[in-house]
């Protein structure tokens, strides 16, 4: 079984804008490819679980999930890293539209 997990799971890692790719891309750069392919394929396997037993279908959360977790945190990562690259950054919210 694990292996098909795996297997699963090094399959959803190379796919776009979905929840499972993108766990993988985050955990992928924090503990290593193989690591996070064992996660995502944990998760799979959460993911079946809750599945048949509740009788549900899947919903996908996108790609975005993690970003609209702390949009705070994003916003300062992505300003520092863009000052990293030497540019200055000076970040205003949109008006909002009526």
């Amino acid at each position: 079984m694990r292996r098909c997990l795996c297997q699963g799971a090094s399959a959803v890692s190379t796919k776009k804008n979905n929840y499972l790719s993108a766990l993988y891309r985050r955990l992928a750069v924090q503990r290593g490819s193989k690591r996070a392919t064992i996660a995502v394929a944990h998760k799979l396997l959460v993911i079946a679980d809750y599945t048949l037993r509740d009788g549900t279908c899947y919903y996908d959360l996108g790609a975005e999930y993690f970003d609209r977790l702390n949009p705070e945190g994003l916003r300062r990562r992505l300003t520092k890293r863009l000052e990293g690259l030497g540019f200055k950054v000076t970040v205003e919210p949109l008006a909002q539209v009526a």
